[in-house]
């Protein structure tokens, strides 16, 4: 059994040492990451699944972004331990915190990743939205409200 619950400040470096385990080298040279700097996560909706040792088994954080000047969320990163992979981690994490997302009034969600994954949880290709490059362009990923909403995303300020 799991249990989920809100990351806390405690958990960061755990937390980040399961993003270093799950992602390349050089992660945070990301484009993402630049939308990221200086800018803290939205902390009730990063979650942390604790395995029944009370090891980090899978994470997620949200980032507050705009884009062409309409606020969002920035789903990423998450990341599930190898070990506890296929075992619906992913899927918990995404569900829940896209729950209190919706709960939180929050009308737009997006992230960079591949639509087969992310398309079962309502995410669609955005057009004409565009993250900073080198991000590829059929990667960018949204659910919600985007009707009308266009431009460059951006960090929050």
């Amino acid at each position: 059994m799991y249990r989920l619950a809100q990351e806390r400040p405690q958990d960061w470096w755990e937390v980040e040492a399961l993003f270093d385990l799950c992602f390349a080298p050089g992660r945070e040279a990301l484009s993402s990451y630049r939308l990221r700097d200086g800018i803290d996560p939205v902390a009730e909706l990063c979650l942390v699944a604790r395995d029944p040792e009370e090891a980090v088994a899978a994470a997620i954080r949200y980032w507050p972004v705009r884009v062409g000047g309409a606020e969002a969320l920035l789903l990423g990163p998450i990341a599930v331990h190898p070990i506890h992979q296929g075992e619906g981690l992913g899927a918990l994490v995404i569900t829940n915190s896209l729950m209190r997302a919706e709960g939180a009034g929050w009308l737009r969600v997006m992230l960079v990743g591949d639509e087969p994954y992310y398309g079962r949880f309502g995410f669609t290709r955005l057009d004409g939205v565009t993250m900073p490059p080198p991000t590829n362009p059929d990667r960018v990923l949204g659910r919600g409200r985007w009707a009308g909403v266009t431009g460059a995303v951006t960090g929050w300020t």
